[in-house]
């Protein structure tokens, strides 16, 4: 990896976002790599006006004309009433637009660039086509088996499954999914972190036990991490996940893999908040999304913790 680049797509125009990202740019005047911001630079001018976090956008063609320490923005137009407004799918064409624009210029550069993308709605957006963001950009990049991994420096999780409904989740709890997961994260802690990982795997069942004459523990998840060990991956498991989260397990390990989203994403938000980042494994380029929605109900009221993008940026800085 050589980043040079930091690609920020605004996502929903009507979300806390660009009062998130004026919060950071109002405190960092100088950045390591080059950023780069894709949307309506307007709206975006407009929005931090009003909240009184005055901003300097450098409007650039293309990536030649991007300056360092400078707020770089391809413009993408979006016709607008109101500078908040509520979200609606009359924005879904501009969201298009700038991951379009996004992914070309990613494609352009290759490995020289990390993605940030703004939080979108998942009803109006991708309106049920895809289950997050991570799965829409999978199918745009013709990717397969993406991994999500939510980062920490102190402990990281990864949701086996994602966003889909409980009823489900078992049968996706397969030797060959577990397997995808902790190897990708695994070569991703060791190329691109240059650590060796330690993982944790929890089960499904509570206690790791049940009634049922099919135990998901017995006969994928245990088989699995014994797989897993063979393949010199420091790995131990399964652990029941209620008792999972206390401070004397976790500094044990760095990578915690639940078999749902809520298993693993309830604790690390109690433990550090916004202090942690949505990093996707297993497209052609790193991805990284700022840990929390659209927030459509703080918009405009200058209240939102930017805690998300700082520790974003400050990842991304550290990587070479």
């Amino acid at each position: 990896m050589n980043i040079k680049f930091i690609i920020i797509v605004l996502g929903e125009p009507f979300s806390t976002f660009s009062e998130i990202l004026g919060k950071y740019f109002k405190k960092k005047k100088k950045f390591r790599k080059k950023i780069i911001l894709i949307g309506c630079k307007t709206l975006f001018e407009k929005q931090l006006s009003k909240l009184k976090i005055p901003i300097t956008l450098n409007e650039i063609k293309n990536l030649s004309q991007a300056k360092s320490n400078s707020i770089n923005i391809f413009n993408i137009q979006l016709k607008y009433k109101k500078v908040f407004d509520k979200i609606s799918i009359k924005s879904n064409n501009y969201i298009e637009q700038c991951f379009t624009k996004s992914l070309k210029l990613i494609n352009s550069i290759k490995d020289q660039s990390v993605l940030i993308n703004g939080p979108i709605s998942k009803k109006h957006f991708l309106k049920k086509k895809f289950l997050g963001v991570t799965e829409y950009l999978s199918k745009k990049t013709s990717s397969k088996n993406e991994v999500m991994l939510i980062y920490n420096n102190s402990i990281s999780v990864s949701p086996l499954t994602t966003h889909i409904p409980l009823k489900y989740v078992s049968k996706y709890i397969t030797k060959e999914n577990l397997a995808n997961n902790v190897l990708k994260i695994n070569y991703f802690y060791h190329n691109t972190l240059k650590k060796k990982p330690r993982f944790a795997i929890l089960g499904l069942n509570p206690h790791c036990e049940t009634v049922d004459k099919y135990s998901e523990e017995e006969k994928i998840i245990i088989p699995s991490i014994n797989f897993l060990k063979k393949k010199n991956i420091i790995i131990s498991g399964p652990f029941p996940a209620d008792t999972f989260f206390i401070k004397d397990n976790i500094k044990k390990f760095d990578v915690v893999l639940g078999m749902y989203h809520d298993q693993v994403l309830t604790p690390i938000k109690t433990l550090y908040n916004f202090n942690a980042i949505n990093i996707t494994i297993g497209l052609p380029f790193l991805r990284i999304s700022p840990d929390h929605g659209p927030n459509s109900k703080m918009l405009g009221k200058n209240l939102s913790d930017p805690s998300s993008i700082f520790y974003a940026m400050k990842f991304i800085n550290k990587l070479k």
